[in-house]
């Protein structure tokens, strides 16, 4: 995603979020005090910063007279203490942006937090860590780039990017190389086809009907060496189904290319960030 695809991507997810806090009123209570002040975002834990875009997208919606300076960058580390981000301005505007602004800075970093301790469990392998198509409704773009900002990769962003077979589209097809075939007569030449398996007999299928990236689905780690020896390099390996931190290193050194974990986003907890105002 370009950059400027996601700071539209962060005003909009920043238009609907204030929309639920504000809805149409204001703050109630904010916005009863007068007079400028600065408030500082503090980690309350160590962790990988992620959406300072939205962060800074909804300071700016709810005031653009706050003045937002980030200390972190996305993708930087910090520790218990640190000053992440400081907000000055209104004390209105501060206190009507500070809950949205920071649902957004501690889901976010802490898809990126837990993203970066997946891929620090492949050091010294090939192998890459990936998203996967379950995220929160309306907040993708965002969550795939925490596990950029984690050092992770984003895979495809959605159905329209990438043609992936999965057990469904095999069972509707009758099998692997029907399945294959269907999608082959509507794709473009220049589209990966990307084929899932969940047995080694499914993956010889696979590869006989030419998939160029395969996904071994649920496989234990001796059914996983011994489909990578069967692919020697003819298609991409990429590995998912139930990826949990502690088996992360042993399929790297498998031999994949590519472990999707759908816990980046579905398992990551709120990182502990909050606002302290200064006067």
């Amino acid at each position: 995603m370009s950059a400027r695809a996601y700071e539209e991507a962060a005003r909009a997810a920043a238009r609907v979020a204030l929309a639920e806090d504000l809805a149409g009123y204001g703050d109630l209570t904010g916005s009863a005090f007068p007079g400028d002040g600065l408030a500082r975002v503090v980690a309350r834990e160590a962790g990988v910063l992620s959406g300072a875009a939205a962060f800074a997208a909804t300071a700016a919606l709810v005031d653009p007279g706050l003045r937002v300076e980030f200390a972190v960058v996305d993708g930087g580390r910090f520790v218990a203490g640190d000053a992440i981000v400081t907000v000055g301005g209104p004390f209105a505007g501060i206190l009507a942006a500070e809950r949205t602004g920071l649902n957004f800075l501690c889901r976010l970093s802490g898809v990126a937090t837990l993203t970066a301790q997946y891929v620090a469990e492949t050091a010294g392998t090939s192998a890459r860590v990936a998203a996967t198509r379950k995220t929160t409704p309306g907040l993708r773009a965002h969550e795939k780039q925490a596990v950029v900002h984690g050092g992770g990769t984003p895979h495809r962003f959605g159905l329209f990017d990438g043609a992936m077979i999965k057990d469904n589209h095999v069972a509707a097809a009758g099998g692997v190389r029907a399945a294959v075939e269907l999608v082959r007569a509507g794709a473009a030449h220049v589209h990966v086809l990307e084929v899932e398996v969940d047995t080694l007999a499914q993956l010889d299928e696979a590869l006989d009907a030419g998939a160029t990236i395969v996904l071994l689905d649920n496989m234990d780690t001796q059914a996983v060496r011994e489909a990578v020896a069967r692919v020697a390099g003819r298609a991409l390996v990429e590995v998912s189904g139930g990826v949990r931190l502690e088996r992360v290193r042993e399929l790297a050194e498998a031999g994949v290319d590519v472990i999707s974990v759908g816990a980046l986003t579905t398992r990551a907890l709120w990182l502990d960030l909050g606002l302290d105002m200064e006067v």
